[in-house]
């Protein structure tokens, strides 16, 4: 898999019907999965941890639910994603986005198995890194 970059959307408990809104508008495949599936808190059992989008031409859009204990602010509520399995160049990535910037959560492995971290650069943009496992 190459790397690649594309938007995520926080959404304030809505992000279900906002993607399958931008499915019905841009075609594709839609995969969503809750905070329930994947571990998360009770509280948001039925909410979207991790929902995305690919598009047969090529647009993939990323979405979640705002988690607990973090606030919703519309204007504040999209991050950059980069992802992929090439773990020497998204580490590059992060290296230097997070330089001068703040962690929110650091590079490491999560629940789902990948190597994921958020930041805010130095600029106030927020990026999210996630290394997935190379494909066999």
């Amino acid at each position: 898999m190459v790397s690649r970059l594309n938007p995520y959307i926080n959404f304030d408990g809505n992000a279900r019907h906002a993607m399958e809104f931008y499915e019905g508008v841009l075609g594709g495949t839609l995969t969503l999965h809750t905070f329930g599936e994947l571990g998360g808190p009770d509280s948001h059992a039925d909410k979207i941890m991790h929902g995305m989008l690919e598009t047969d031409g090529g647009f993939t859009l990323m979405a979640a639910d705002t988690p607990p204990g973090m606030e919703h602010n519309p204007g504040n509520n999209i991050a950059v994603s980069l992802s992929g399995d090439d773990a020497d160049e998204l580490r590059g990535y992060w290296d230097k986005l997070s330089d001068g910037g703040n962690v929110a959560v650091p590079l490491e492995k999560q629940m789902w198995g990948d190597e994921f971290g958020m930041c805010v650069d130095q600029f106030g943009t927020t990026w999210m890194v996630n290394i997935g496992q190379p494909q066999a």
